[in-house]
């Protein structure tokens, strides 16, 4: 927070609003921003200010370097003389060489905390006078900040008598001691400060940061690297670092009153993939130290930890993304998976949770699959099964239907093998999670899943996703869930949806039609129709035309559904299909490829050294291996779900239409043949495979 951009009478210069605009909320903060952004002290902040033990100080001193630290006294220490102004009565500052040289008029970035009740609020102020036990400020911008990522703690006074003798320490690297400190941290304080040039526009800042200890990343004696959490869209700090990319960083030891600050360089990592890795980062940036000091033993106060931030909980840490950054190399590879439980969901469905190897944390994007095989009767078998589970579980659940057969279908080969023979703590083999069908409608935009029968798996995915990332932004969904079952026990998942509406009420709906009720039904329980989705009811439950869709069950049913859509004037760009088996959607405007076919073509498979004669009339690229005695992976032969992907080295192939996604050089070995050359000649391909 700074000081207000007199010429444009914005709340924000322009370091903030530059970010503001590059991630898309440049109009919503500047209307938000002027309500909430006052140019005094509201009398609940007054109050709050003068019951604090401590507060946090950023400023920038001779050298126009950020700093920061902190003051404290008994409850009181800090009065407030009107709405526009602080006195902080701190004999402490006694001892602040740096902090006693400021000049009158100096910019001021004020934090005032209260680890107890998680609540803070921020000033941005002039010094007006400056003495060794006091600081007069005058007010200029004053605001309250969300309790996101503040750990509660419980605070302890420390007698005089008890407490050791402070003294101090300059340091140019980070030795052991700090390197411990900052790495088991949870919690530390940023300063930056601005001055645009030519101008007296200037401003200082301290912020909080907070995660699970091992958030902060000693790169080594002289670099950390950290992560940026969804927060409130001013960018302060970040927005002061675009302006000017120094920094203070103040960390304590909460349990013996040390104080670590350092004093450095910072960059914003706007375009790097590790924050891809780390859970609840939306991008990083990175410390460079110049200076430091320790404090040791400078606090009379002690903090218990007594809780974790429900934000903060939603993160992860630096061996976390580790993890997931090895798992995402082998995700091409398959890996013993651990069958930790086994769960009845319905009379016909059963739930495995898995649990991934080495240590691995589960890492994919709601409505993902997860590709399994086995032997089974003697031969390999190879299956995908939609995820059931969020992201953020420390599992993988996949929930999986018994196939038992009819005149026209055989039993399901591996759902019976998964609902006969696998038992708790078995191991599978599984590749990592894949998929194009994902959850990415932005929480403001309505969004409606409709499923058939355990086409709801992927769906429970993605409302748990949703809600869960409506904590972590503070911006609440609007879901609809349409399920058609056969009867009220087929309601796979129930009493979880249940409590996931009691949960989020306003964010979530689910409505269910039975098909063919138990005979002893003699009334629907509530949302609940008989009979099957009718165009009328999906009429009724749909909020707006500008909507998301998503669809999941067998093809006719999804065909219908997506007739009635587009009748109701839903844009087929805005309806997304995931189907079972070789079931895929065919949409109005299919973008079947109609690019040429080879005659004739000289595959080359690499790893198994064979090469081979393909014609026209052998038909795709997966159909041809298996003719030959290849045994390439695959499941659902319709481009649908990606686990025939290999790479290509050299040729060219026409694909018809499918919805998985192809990296470059990827292509899908059952939904490709190759691609004629415009001097008909006969193309070479190198295949992978």
């Amino acid at each position: 927070m700074n000081a207000i951009n007199k010429q444009t009478l914005s709340p924000f210069h322009q370091g903030e609003q530059a970010i503001q605009q590059r991630l898309g909320v440049r109009d919503k903060m500047e209307r938000f921003g002027s309500q909430v952004i006052r140019d005094y002290m509201p009398e609940q902040h007054r109050e709050f200010y003068q019951n604090l033990s401590y507060v946090f100080i950023g400023y920038t001193d001779l050298n126009n370097r950020p700093q920061a630290t902190m003051l404290w006294g008994a409850p009181g220490f800090i009065e407030s003389l009107s709405p526009t102004q602080l006195i902080i009565n701190a004999p402490t500052l006694a001892g602040d060489s740096v902090m006693r040289h400021l000049p009158a008029g100096a910019k001021i970035g004020l934090l005032g905390i209260d680890l107890q009740t998680r609540r803070r609020n921020r000033l941005s102020a002039r010094l007006i006078q400056l003495t060794d036990t006091s600081i007069k400020l005058s007010v200029e911008q004053a605001f309250g900040n969300c309790p996101q990522y503040i750990q509660q703690r419980g605070l302890e006074h420390i007698q005089p008598p008890t407490l050791s003798t402070a003294s101090t320490s300059d340091i140019e690297h980070l030795n052991a001691a700090a390197i411990q400190l900052i790495k088991q941290s949870d919690t530390f304080f940023v300063a930056s400060a601005y001055q645009l040039s030519g101008s007296r526009n200037e401003g200082a800042d301290i912020s909080h940061r907070g995660g699970q200890p091992g958030f902060v990343r000693v790169d080594d004696d002289q670099t950390l690297t950290i992560p940026d959490y969804a927060g409130n869209f001013h960018f302060n700090t970040l927005g002061n670092f675009l302006l000017n990319p120094q920094a203070g960083l103040l960390f304590i030891d909460f349990k013996q009153g040390h104080l670590l600050s350092l004093s450095g360089r910072a960059e914003i990592l706007w375009d790097t993939d590790e924050n891809r890795f780390f859970n609840g980062a939306e991008r990083l940036w990175r410390f460079h130290l110049q200076q430091g000091q320790w404090r040791y033993h400078a606090l009379p106060l002690r903090w218990d930890l007594q809780s974790y931030s429900p934000n903060t909980r939603l993160t992860g840490n630096w061996e976390q993304a580790e993890a997931a950054r090895n798992a995402y190399q082998l995700r091409k590879q398959w890996q013993s998976y651990q069958i930790s439980r086994i769960v009845d969901e319905t009379p016909g469905i059963k739930s495995f949770y898995l649990k991934p190897p080495s240590a691995q944390q589960p890492q994919f994007k709601a409505g993902q699959y997860l590709t399994l095989k086995a032997m089974i009767n003697g031969k390999q078998q190879i299956r995908t099964y939609s995820l059931s589970s969020a992201p953020d579980d420390d599992f993988y659940r996949i929930s999986v239907k018994l196939e038992n057969g009819n005149g026209d279908h055989p039993p399901g080969v591996f759902s019976g093998f998964l609902h006969e023979r696998s038992q708790s703590d078995d191991t599978i083999l599984a590749k990592a999670p894949d998929g194009a069908f994902v959850f990415a409608t932005p929480p403001e935009r309505p969004a409606v899943l409709i499923a058939a029968g355990i086409g709801i798996t992927p769906m429970l995915s993605m409302i748990r996703q949703a809600l869960h990332e409506a904590v972590r932004h503070r911006n609440q969904p609007k879901l609809t869930l349409l399920c058609s079952v056969r009867n009220l026990q087929q309601r796979a998942f129930y009493t979880e949806l249940n409590a996931l509406v009691q949960q989020s009420p306003d964010a979530l709906k689910i409505y269910w039609t039975i098909s063919q009720p138990e005979a002893d039904t003699e009334s629907m329980p509530p949302n609940t129709f008989q009979g099957r989705i009718t165009k009328r009811l999906l009429q009724s439950i749909i909020p707006s035309q500008d909507c998301d869709v998503y669809l999941c069950g067998p093809d006719n049913f999804m065909q219908t559904q997506y007739t009635w859509l587009r009748d109701l004037d839903i844009a087929d760009a805005n309806i997304f299909s995931e189907s079972f088996g070789p079931a895929t959607l065919m949409r109005e405007q299919s973008a079947t490829d109609h690019e040429p076919i080879a005659e004739q073509a000289v595959i080359h498979f690499s790893r198994s050294q064979t090469e081979l004669i393909w014609s026209k009339n052998d038909g795709y690229l997966l159909d041809f291996a298996e003719q030959h005695g290849l045994q390439p992976d695959f499941s659902c032969r319709n481009g649908q779900c990606g686990a025939c992907k290999v790479k290509i080295t050299q040729g060219q192939v026409a694909h018809k239409a499918h919805s998985a996604a192809l990296n470059d050089g990827e292509i899908l070995l059952c939904c490709a043949q190759p691609k004629a050359t415009p001097q008909h000649e006969t193309p070479k391909l190198s295949i992978e495979c």
